[in-house]
């Protein structure tokens, strides 16, 4: 729906087809055994699931990711399956979407249905991947689907109704799980990074992460609080309380499940001016002089994954999950047929340095995820940032492992050692 609008894509490109994963997934996980992938952080569909919502079920749309699981279990990849990556039925949509009081209903059946198909193989599940996105962008600003452009008051809704319907999902895998279930939440991470050393600077890159100014509706602790403490920030109830639907008190319960892991994509973070709270993060600003920048404008702070993931496991207490980190690059196949992309295996390199100082400093890490392994569709920019360690030409769909893709396999099989030579 939101290509059909016109003029929301780069050059009116379409994700119909993209990487094509549906019908090349055997040979996408025969790429991913090559380079010694051990995990497999796979989206599934809602409305490819449940055509209309609710419902009846689209037996071939489920089954494609009953062969998918099966096919990674044969190789010896354990699948992370996230249940909500943006793409919404469009019936449940015309009903009012996440507007509506009864999406948490609609979301549970849906995860009930995914869970009871796959739960004898697939243990790691992910609730909802980056709802700031999908509800800012797509709800309030038009630049990711849906395309609506809601005032405060809906927005206020639909976030709600959105961290319900993560507990209601929750609530259904351990229904169908139990103990076997390890369950979590991949919101997008908000990162400071100090200036210095001092206690200071520390301090003032922990607030700018998890205070706001409430002229903007980024800030962390609005989207993880609920879910991981059970209760809504003070700074968000100053502003927001009046709006919230009637009986949001007693939500908090099922809103904050037990989980097993803190997910958190994490791409770059900012180095906080003194007294500077959440606005806009994802606007570069105050970015310094010299500072790499990805294709996408993004600002390359490796330190993002030292600081981000040692703040988020002192707040919440939890494992960290890196469920997403990687780079948009200018990437194209050479005339020895070769993809060289030397600042993505940098970019990766440093990373991956800053994630380990993380660990041996005391940070409880459990895993990490590259974005991406294929190029893909990319929202609004369409086909023009390429993400993957793996070229995709999208004309004939042949995969052509890029030199990122031989250094992260070196990276895994040394267990890292390949990062320091």
């Amino acid at each position: 729906m939101f290509c059909r609008k016109g003029g929301n894509i780069w050059n009116n490109q379409s994700g119909e087809i993209a990487c094509d994963h549906y019908h090349k997934y055997k040979e996408d996980v025969a790429l991913m055994k090559e380079l010694g992938i051990k995990a497999y952080r796979m989206s599934v569909s809602w409305p490819r699931v449940i055509p209309a919502g609710t419902g009846r079920v689209n037996a071939p749309g489920l089954g494609f990711y009953d062969r998918l699981v099966d096919e990674l279990v044969k190789a010896g990849i354990e699948p992370f399956i996230t249940l909500f990556h943006w793409d919404y039925p469009y019936e449940l949509y015309c009903r009012g979407g996440w507007l509506n009081p009864s999406a948490p209903d609609w979301f549970a059946e849906y995860t009930v249905k995914v869970v009871e198909k796959l739960q004898d193989r697939v243990k790691n599940w992910i609730t909802i991947n980056e709802p700031q996105c999908f509800v800012i962008y797509g709800h309030r600003d038009n630049k990711a689907a849906p395309g609506d452009m809601l005032g405060k008051e809906e927005i206020i809704r639909i976030h709600h109704n959105v961290m319900l319907s993560h507990g209601r999902s929750a609530q259904a895998i351990r229904a169908c799980l139990g103990a076997k279930a390890s369950i979590g939440y991949a919101p997008v991470g908000v990162v400071g990074i100090p200036a210095g050393r001092s206690g200071e600077e520390i301090q003032a890159a922990r607030d700018f992460m998890f205070k706001s100014s409430g002229k903007d509706f980024w800030c962390n602790s609005w989207w993880m609080d609920p879910v991981y403490r059970g209760e809504y920030p003070e700074d968000y109830l100053a502003l927001y309380e009046k709006m919230l639907p009637a009986g949001w008190k007693k939500d908090l319960d099922t809103i904050c499940q037990p989980l097993d892991f803190f997910g958190v994509n994490i791409y770059n973070g900012r180095v906080p001016r003194p007294g500077e709270v959440i606005d806009n993060p994802v606007i570069p600003e105050n970015v310094p002089l010299n500072t790499p920048m990805t294709n996408f404008g993004w600002p390359v702070t490796p330190e993002a994954l030292y600081w981000g993931p040692k703040f988020f496991h002192e707040r919440y207490g939890l494992p960290v999950i890196v469920t997403e980190n990687g780079m948009a690059n200018v990437d194209w196949v050479s005339m020895d047929g070769k993809v060289q992309d030397p600042q993505r295996i940098d970019y990766i390199r440093r990373y991956l340095l800053e994630f380990s100082r993380a660990y041996r400093d005391g940070t409880d890490i459990k895993g990490y995820f590259l974005w991406s392994l294929l190029d893909n569709f990319e929202w609004g920019d369409g086909y023009k940032q390429r993400f993957g360690i793996t070229y995709v030409d999208y004309r004939t769909q042949k995969r052509i492992p890029k030199d990122s893709a031989l250094f992260y396999r070196d990276v895994i099989r040394t267990s890292g050692g390949a990062l320091s030579t």
